[in-house]
């Protein structure tokens, strides 16, 4: 007897694509509807009792929701829009995603199979779209037959969640979405095996580190995954645990290693081994841009050609958790170094009351920090606030803070929360903006009423893009040009889509707004005035200087 994954049905390749989704675990999809595609978002309309469908006001968002949503659960996600100028608009977020290792699936379409390469200028058509798609993600394909849409699907999953999570893209022809064929379902696909652990770089690796007086430990999106293990190593090390973004919560900010960069930057000048698990490690020659003298490099990557970018004295091409856990065990039975925890104490507090010095955003993120909940979801934006929630704002679990990574998306912020509060509708979610980056998307307040996503946001409005402003003030004679912001009144704004808003100035008059916003059963708007240029630059604690 056939089981139901190899049973032969006469689908549509729009049912097909959603029977390959169904088989994949896929419960939501992000999409914005087009003629292209309509044979797909009619096959998902009919398949609305297994998946969820949520629409948006541009493809942009319907992408950043998937990003939002994969990035805050590890599953992947899945949005669905136009060929052409519809991909092309969601392509910031595919590429934000990206940058982020988060599984997102990109579903388009593209010209009638007829008009395919022909130069016809059939409505959308992209030339090279496929390469396009392959150029802003892992692997991309065109499916030519319904019948071929299963295997597609399940090499999609495959490719997309295998060794360094990524985006993958699957295309197919106008005409392919309504049309009927014979199409046996296919099971997932097991994953590509992560590699073994070489066990003598790993003894390697722990002899460097048993004689180590100074080791550090930096922790990216790739240890999201590897929480225990890192924990594990670290405290057999003694040894700091930094993040600059990716792994912010990988060890939590209240355990008495888990540092921000602001604390990393104290002892980096004493560092001797640095141990680099899942990150690109941008601060050695981007952020911090100095090398202590005689540093030693350990990288532990589940990217072959992540290990290549830096020279190390180690290589460990593994899985982190994998990684992380058989090093810690090394070091045990080749002897753990001195441990320095009255050094590692003195530079977290030390760092935290440097720190201070930023203001308001510092006061502002300690609000938003005490009335989160511990488990809730921080989503930042490229603004004063979110440069300073880097080093500012506390993290205590993987995954919880959502950013853009090393791309700086202005204006993903916004519709990337509405992604993370539908994978996580009974959780808080903040999403924090400058008044810049929230009119990237504003519009889709309207989505989260629609759908009833009771995210709040927060809009921080100095009437600038604070950043542009500040460094045009600065290094270029206060010649302004596009910097200076004229904005609606955001709290009527918001109101005419039917969000509650409010008005602050104020921390203290931000901590009770919010606990009511977080109480609420629907979306809420908060807009917090502060002057034009009136914040400090966060810039010295992401770009320290070091005395050599």
């Amino acid at each position: 007897m056939k089981t139901d994954h190899e049973a032969v049905k006469q689908l549509t390749g729009g049912d097909a694509l959603v029977e390959g989704l169904k088989v994949h675990g896929v419960d939501t999809v992000f999409a914005l509807p087009g003629a292209q595609i309509y044979g797909l978002t009619d096959a998902l309309a009919r398949n609305s009792d297994s998946i969820r469908t949520f629409g948006a006001r541009h493809e942009q968002t319907s992408a950043y929701m998937a990003f939002g949503y994969a990035r805050s659960s590890g599953r992947p996600g899945v949005f669905t829009v136009v060929p052409g100028p519809g991909i092309l608009n969601a392509s910031a977020a595919m590429l934000t995603a990206h940058g982020c290792n988060a599984p997102v699936l990109a579903l388009t379409g593209d010209v009638m199979s007829g008009f395919k390469d022909r130069g016809r200028g059939q409505l959308h058509e992209l030339p090279r779209q496929l390469e396009i798609l392959q150029g802003v993600g892992k692997w991309a394909a065109h499916i030519e037959q319904p019948a071929d849409a299963p295997w597609q699907v399940a090499q999609a999953f495959q490719k997309m969640q295998s060794g360094r999570p990524g985006v993958v893209s699957l295309q197919a022809s106008w005409d392919f979405f309504t049309r009927v064929s014979a199409v046996r379902l296919q099971q997932p696909l097991e994953l590509q095996p992560t590699p073994p652990i070489d066990s003598d770089a790993v003894e390697q690796a722990a002899k460097l580190l048993s004689k180590a007086t100074a080791p550090m430990i930096f922790v990216g999106s790739g240890a999201l995954e590897a929480s225990s293990e890192v924990n594990q190593l670290a405290e057999v090390l003694g040894a700091p645990v930094v993040s600059f973004r990716g792994g912010r919560g990988v060890v939590s900010d209240d355990h008495p290693l888990g540092f921000t960069v602001a604390a990393g930057a104290k002892l980096w000048p004493k560092t001797d081994v640095a141990v680099v698990i899942g990150s690109r490690f941008e601060l050695l020659d981007i952020r911090w841009r100095h090398r202590p003298a005689g540093l030693k490099l350990i990288r532990i990557d589940i990217d072959p050609a992540e290990v290549r970018r830096i020279p190390a004295e180690v290589n460990l091409v593994a899985d982190a958790a994998e990684g992380a856990s058989a090093l810690a065990n090394a070091v045990l039975r080749a002897g753990p170094p001195k441990h320095r925890d009255a050094e590692i104490a003195e530079a977290r507090a030390t760092a935290e009351h440097d720190i201070q010095s930023v203001q308001p955003q510092l006061d502002y993120l300690r609000v938003i920090r005490d009335v989160l909940p511990r488990d809730g979801f921080f989503v930042e934006e490229i603004s004063q606030v979110g440069f300073t929630s880097i080093f500012g704002f506390p993290v205590y679990k993987p995954r919880t803070l959502v950013t853009s990574g090393h791309q700086g998306t202005l204006g993903f912020g916004f519709p990337t929360a509405l992604g993370v509060k539908a994978a996580h509708p009974d959780k808080a979610v903040v999403s924090i903006c400058g008044d810049g980056g929230f009119m990237f998307a504003a519009q889709e307040l309207a989505t989260a009423v629609q759908y009833k996503l009771n995210l709040v946001t927060i809009v921080f409005n100095n009437n600038a893009f604070g950043n542009v402003y500040r460094d045009q003030q600065e290094s270029f004679a206060g010649r302004l040009l596009g910097s200076e912001l004229v904005n609606p009144d955001f709290v009527q704004f918001a109101e005419s889509f039917g969000v509650q808003a409010f008005r602050v100035s104020t921390p203290a008059q931000l901590r009770p707004v919010l606990e009511q916003a977080f109480a609420a059963d629907r979306p809420i708007l908060i807009e917090v005035t502060v002057p034009r240029g009136g914040d400090s630059s966060p810039w010295k604690f992401l770009h320290p200087t070091f005395s050599n």
